[in-house]
């Protein structure tokens, strides 16, 4: 919905300065109880307002949720008569059912499937689930009783921007070379099954080669299509990808999983677009942890060296970490000579106490970078 063309009309009629904003739901559903409270108690009042609520000396229309806000058209400074009000209300009311009438006309088959899934999905997440099967219905019309690899796609473009189902659909089934079920959720947020035989496409012409394991097809999997998508999408995107599932009896499981990965990539390796799961294993139990208990273990590891932690020494060790401690290898990673990144590493153990060429301390100064991360400390 254009929603800036129809404020500039209504602007143009009311002569009322209005705005297009997001609040929170909780704060909606607090201004919707107090109305109600209102009529209730004032019997003489023959308004009923249903998509609208005042607060103070605004009154706010409702346009539609988005995640956990509710998008609203606010209109200021010029107190409107309950009749213009009502007007609003209806006028708006008007065009977002003429919208999803020409929306539904032009769905194609599978964006249609694609919607009802999403609808079914969207009401297990605001019931709050935790795990739910699929209807037999939605499966079957769906085709999702086959074993599928779930992708989980998220779009970091413009809010202005919008993102068509078949021409998303288009270049994944290209990228792919396979038919994809793509399923829409919230904002800017798309959930992939790709055919499970993508696993082992292309491996006669590995043949010979030593055997790749799940995980690394995977990686190489989400890899190729996130440097597609960065090359010809719109805006950044963040992926994650999860080992196979049967989608009518884990597919809601699986997106809890492919959002949780996500958010854990994003906390705790800024900078990061690929994220797995069985790569971050360790930060899922960290995420756990309380906030308290988390500022206590990094008091009682680094003791008060944070400045130790400067952004060369922290590329440093996250470099050596990820090489398994190799001395050798972790200078050509970086491109310095070996004696240079011993001389950082002693320079580390003199400030913190910590060596981190011993496993021990390797240990401890590796939660302490992740936490260090996630808590913002400065």
């Amino acid at each position: 919905m254009d929603w800036e063309r129809i404020k500039e009309r209504l602007e143009a009629v009311l002569q009322a300065p209005m705005h297009i904003h997001l609040l929170p739901e909780a704060e909606w559903n607090r201004l919707v109880e107090e109305q109600q409270e209102e009529q209730q108690e004032d019997q003489a009042s023959f308004n009923s307002f249903s998509r609208s609520v005042v607060r103070d000396h605004d009154v706010l229309f409702y346009l539609g949720k988005e995640n956990k806000d509710i998008r609203i058209l606010q209109v200021s400074e010029i107190p409107l008569t309950p009749a213009e009000r009502k007007l609003v209300e209806l006028t708006l009311e008007s065009k977002q059912t003429q919208e999803r009438k020409q929306w539904g006309s032009y769905l194609s088959e599978d964006e249609r499937k694609a919607h009802q899934l999403r609808e079914w999905l969207l009401q297990q997440m605001e019931r709050g689930s935790t795990h739910a099967e699929l209807p037999d219905a939605l499966a079957s019309q769906s085709s999702l009783y086959s074993t599928k690899i779930p992708l989980l796609l998220y779009g970091d473009y413009s809010q202005n921007h919008s993102v068509s189902y078949a021409e998303l659909k288009k270049l994944l089934e290209s990228f792919f070379e396979a038919e994809i079920i793509l399923i829409p959720l919230l904002d800017k947020e798309w959930l992939i099954l790709a055919p499970e035989g993508l696993l082992t496409s292309g491996t006669e012409e590995r043949e010979g080669d030593e055997d790749e394991s799940v995980e690394q097809i995977l990686d190489a999997l989400g890899s190729g299509l996130f440097e597609m998508l960065a090359n010809e999408w719109v805006g950044e995107c963040h992926l994650a990808i999860d080992y196979p599932v049967k989608p009518a009896k884990s597919l809601f499981g699986a997106i809890l999983q492919l959002r949780e990965t996500i958010m854990l990539g994003r906390s705790f390796h800024v900078g990061s677009f690929i994220h797995l799961p069985w790569e971050l294993r360790l930060e899922k139990l960290l995420h756990l942890i309380q906030e308290d208990e988390k500022t206590e273990f990094l008091e009682q590891v680094l003791r008060g060296t944070d400045h130790a932690l400067d952004s060369e020494t922290v590329t440093t060790l996250e470099h050596f970490f990820a090489l398994d401690c190799n001395v050798s290898e972790t200078a050509k990673k970086l491109y310095i000579h070996r004696n240079t990144l011993l001389y950082r590493l002693d320079k580390f153990k003199h400030e913190t106490g910590l060596d981190v060429r011993t496993f021990n301390h390797a240990v401890l100064v590796r939660l302490a970078l992740l936490l260090y991360k996630v808590t913002k400390r400065k």
